[in-house]
């Protein structure tokens, strides 16, 4: 990570972390307990701790602000808006895969049971609604419904997620389709809602929205990579965890899409229509790789960390801004956690 983008993170921990525990604090005390585990600002006894996540989203709304020449306070109420909606469909969605473990920890289903996962992440979406809507100024209906909106097509993205694992005739275009919603759609909303709440003009709040659809897509492809082939000290994840769970995810999809020997053993491995035993996953993960879908992603994730850097071209954008943009932009395409 460079130096501009753990700075930003730092900015970004200080001006939000105090909001987002004051939104935790309208909650009824069982789900506030849940909800501030699976944030990571304390234990499962409710014992302060620092496993929170990466903070992409709130960084992104701060610069949005910024960017339309407003201080980054300004874009606080979008930080926590979009951080509470990822937090939302993440707790949904190990229950929808049945993970047992995030950032290191287990997750909160396995932990505080299923009920409690759902209301859980039932509550951060109405919080997310409250502080969205509590925001002053002319532009908070638009920034509602901006947000509201985001959320539509995250359901769909995750939906047709969960559709692909049942399918064998998933293509690339619909999957990377997917990927735009489950992911590219609330990037793009954090990185254009700051300004929005800054009052800024369509073009620049559009041409941050291009930006941050760019980049969740990249941001997806690292993450699928990364679902196969990530180390789990860094990941919080088990090796091979999509393969397990049968994902259909772009580097899976783009091997399916191909032609060769290597394409045809790992079409009869994972289309069998039974769960992978864990003595073939090292197999799995190989002919994937063999196939070129690995290739594939890594190609196409520097193909959309590039797209992303252009749409800020001509925005005008204060210099800092741009650089720090710049640098989120270089670590989240490079990560390997």
């Amino acid at each position: 990570m460079t130096e501009t983008a753990a700075d930003t993170w730092e900015q970004t921990r200080l001006l939000v972390s105090g909001p987002t525990l004051a939104a935790l604090d309208r909650l009824d005390p069982p789900t506030r307990l849940a909800c501030g585990y699976h944030l990571g600002f304390w234990d499962a006894q409710g014992r302060p701790d620092s496993a929170t996540g990466k903070g992409v989203r709130p960084a992104l709304a701060l610069l949005s602000a910024r960017a339309a020449g407003a201080p980054a306070e300004v874009g606080i109420p979008a930080a926590v808006a979009c951080e509470l909606v990822h937090n939302f469909s993440l707790l949904h969605d190990d229950l929808m895969d049945g993970d047992v473990e995030r950032r290191h920890r287990p997750t909160v289903w396995s932990t505080f049971g299923e009920s409690a996962a759902i209301l859980g992440g039932d509550a951060l979406l109405a919080l997310a609604n409250e502080i969205i809507a509590e925001a002053p100024g002319p532009t908070t209906p638009w920034a509602v419904r901006c947000l509201n909106a985001t959320t539509r097509r995250l359901v769909a993205g995750q939906a047709a997620d969960l559709q692909f694992e049942s399918r064998t005739d998933v293509g690339l275009e619909e999957c990377v389709e997917m990927a735009g919603d489950k992911t590219g759609a609330l990037l793009a909303c954090a990185a254009s809602l700051g300004a929005v709440l800054a009052d800024a003009p369509p073009a620049l709040a559009l041409g941050l929205a291009d930006y941050g659809h760019h980049l969740g897509l990249a941001f997806q492809l690292v993450d699928d990579l990364l679902g196969i082939w990530g180390d789990p000290e860094r990941t919080g994840k088990p090796l091979w965890s999509d393969l397990r769970s049968a994902k259909k995810s772009l580097p899976v999809v783009a091997a399916l899409a191909g032609s060769g020997a290597a394409v045809e053993r790992f079409r009869a491995l994972y289309l069998s229509g039974e769960p992978l035993p864990e003595d073939r996953l090292e197999e799995a993960a190989r002919l994937v790789e063999d196939a070129g879908g690995r290739a594939w992603a890594e190609q196409s994730a520097d193909r959309e960390s590039r797209a992303a850097l252009d749409a800020l071209a001509g925005l005008g954008l204060p210099e800092d801004v741009l650089r720090e943009l710049t640098a989120l932009t270089d670590t989240l395409s490079r990560r390997d956690f």
